[in-house]
Formats: C-alpha cells, structure tokens, sequence
C-alpha cells in the first residue's frame, strides 16, 4: 500500500449515440475540494475554452517543479520573491499512440537578495529530481530558467 493517495473524481454525461463528430467531450474534475469543467482539446473536438487533459498535465509538472524549487530554495536559505512560468507541452500528431513527448518549462524566478548564477541554477536541478510529477513521467522535462536577483 502507498504512503500517499491522491484522488479525483471525473463525472461525464451525454450519449456517445450521436456520433464520433457530435457527442460532448465536457465533464467535471473535482479534486479537493474544488470542481472544474473541463474537455478535450479543439483539435479533438473538445471546447476551446476549457482545460483539458494535456494542459492540465503540463500544469501538474510546472507546478510541481514551483513547489520543488520554492522547498529546496528554502532549505537553502535563499530567498524566493516571486515565481512565475510559462510551460509548453509538445505532442507529436502522427506519433501512435500519442502522447506529450516534451514539456519545456521556463520558470522566471525572483530573489530577494543576490546570489550566484550557479547556487540557483543547482538548485533548479535539485528541484527537478525531487519533482514527484516529472520522476512520473516518461515525457522528456525540460528547464528554461530565468533569474532576476543572480550574480554570476
């Protein structure tokens, strides 16, 4: 038995008799105690404006490699003002089975107060091993970092 669990409920409704081009990909995420709608991606005839599946996957290792890097920063007595990304998930279309190959993550990380290039940049390593989402995934992470506070 694992030490941790996470659980999620997903509710969806509709009639797949409609057809292939026509039934509704929406349905409703909860975790926590928060529910969301979500849906496919438009490219699979889901709505545009909702999140879906591959988002919220690259979601899940931009904000785990967040909380990583703000525990190890902490740890090592550096302090982390403001943290920010922009993360991109790559799935090739003629690959079967499809799947997200790559996820490139480019944190912009703030420090309080300078430090060396190379503290923060092992850090940013360090966080990235101790990822649980990214050590659970077989899609190749990669880290685009971005300081303002760093000394080189």
């Amino acid at each position: 038995m694992s030490d941790h669990s996470f659980t999620t409920t997903l509710a969806w409704s509709g009639s797949t008799g409609v057809g292939y081009d026509d039934y509704s990909r929406e349905h409703e995420l909860t975790m926590a105690s928060m529910t969301t709608h979500a849906s496919s991606d438009a490219a699979f005839r889901g709505d545009a404006s909702l999140p879906n599946p591959e988002q919220l996957l690259v979601a899940a290792a931009s904000s785990c490699q967040m909380l990583s890097f703000l525990a190890v920063a902490a740890r090592a007595r550096l302090d982390v003002v403001d943290y920010r990304d922009e993360a991109v998930g790559e799935m090739a279309e003629g690959e079967r089975p499809m799947w997200v190959t790559r996820i490139v993550l480019r944190p912009h990380i703030t420090l309080a107060a300078p430090a060396p290039r190379a503290k923060v940049e092992r850090l940013v390593e360090v966080a990235h091993r101790e990822c649980f989402i990214a050590q659970s995934l077989r899609s190749e992470i990669v880290l685009e970092p971005t300081f303002v506070g760093i000394t080189d």
